[in-house]
């Protein structure tokens, strides 16, 4: 488990410079208000919407508006540097792409929305296996397994 918890914290600690450097190539205009934003994704441990990005930039005491946070959400998806998350409840929900293909899945609670990540070597290998005896070559999966969780049991 800690080996597992140290490249998410590698993945995250390439995330931030990485989405920096690839917004200032594009040539997009910089600011506080997209820093804090870009810090906020990079400390995220799974998917959040943008309300609840917005949410935890003002406990923080920023004044930063839900409207630069859904273009900033919008921006950073355009150039693939977040990826969009569907939980089925119609909320979008975005996390930070990142550059070595780190990524996780999600489990849904169906009573009280709870999205929780999680990682599992073994589906990985069993999506590899099919692709191969498939012959299709994957580029990309998302997984959300949806049921109750334990405090709603």
């Amino acid at each position: 488990m800690a080996e597992r918890d140290h490249a998410h914290q590698h993945a995250t600690d390439a995330w931030l410079p990485h989405a920096t450097l690839a917004l200032r190539s594009a040539g997009t205009r910089s600011g506080g208000a997209r820093s804090a934003i870009l810090a906020e994704l990079a400390a995220q441990t799974c998917c959040a919407s943008a309300q609840e990005i917005h949410t935890r930039l003002r406990d923080t005491g920023s004044t930063i508006g839900i409207a630069s946070v859904y273009r900033t959400l919008e921006l950073l998806h355009g150039m693939g540097l977040v990826t969009r998350v569907d939980t089925g409840d119609g909320v979008a929900r975005f996390e930070p792409t990142h550059p070595g293909g780190e990524h996780h899945h999600h489990l849904v609670c169906t009573r009280c929305g709870a999205v929780e990540a999680f990682h599992d070597d073994a589906l990985e290998e069993a999506i590899h296996r099919v692709a191969e005896r498939v012959e299709f070559e994957v580029t990309g999966h998302d997984i959300a397994l949806r049921g109750i969780c334990s405090a709603c049991r």
